[in-house]
């Protein structure tokens, strides 16, 4: 039997949700009630590998290195097309629909895409510094998203010498919201891109 040819290389990704009320607000009751079922039905998903949870939890919302009213999520899929399946074509779905109800509008890219060798479980602070250089820098081989994807041989021959100039993800979380009449930053996802 032949290898994949993607079978060193999974995809990552983090997408981050500034809150509109506090986790314990009865406002974010039915997102909170979300959780458990979308986080089953992501570690059986075809194609999971792994999710951030905070040690003792079964999710990672009480940890909070964007912000303290930003969550965080990263996990780590086979391919692009099983993390897409999952955000799109399964229950996860109803929280994308219902996103504005308990989050707020993002002004600048939210979700970030990149791929690490099979095996590598990524770092928050790796995840945050990948969405700082799509922020800073626009999609690459080495920070994308679904609308501006590239493949993982395109990942492996961008040099590591070449890596661009990036914000600190502290710096890059904390820039002055636009005003609503702006053109979309550099990098910025389109609505429906995120998978939260």
């Amino acid at each position: 039997m032949t290898a994949s040819p993607h079978a060193a290389v999974h995809l990552a990704q983090l997408n981050v949700a500034t809150l509109r009320h506090p986790l314990d607000d009865p406002r974010v009751a039915p997102f909170v009630e979300l959780l458990d079922p979308v986080n089953a039905a992501a570690d059986t998903a075809p194609g999971f590998v792994w999710r951030l949870v905070e040690e003792g939890a079964p999710d990672a919302t009480a940890l909070r290195p964007a912000g303290e009213n930003v969550i965080v999520n990263l996990s780590v899929w086979e391919d692009r097309e099983a993390l897409w399946d999952f955000a799109y074509r399964s229950g996860h779905l109803e929280v994308m629909r219902r996103r504005r109800e308990w989050f707020a509008r993002h002004v600048e890219a939210h979700m970030v895409l990149w791929w690490v060798p099979a095996g590598h479980l990524p770092t928050v602070e790796e995840a945050l510094e990948r969405l700082a250089d799509l922020r800073t820098n626009g999609p690459s081989p080495r920070a994308f998203t679904f609308a501006s994807a590239h493949t993982a041989g395109e990942a492996a021959r961008q040099p590591e010498g070449a890596r661009r100039t990036v914000a600190t993800p502290r710096a890059a979380t904390a820039r002055a919201a636009r005003p609503d009449d702006a053109p979309e930053p550099v990098g910025a996802v389109p609505a429906g891109d995120s998978p939260v």
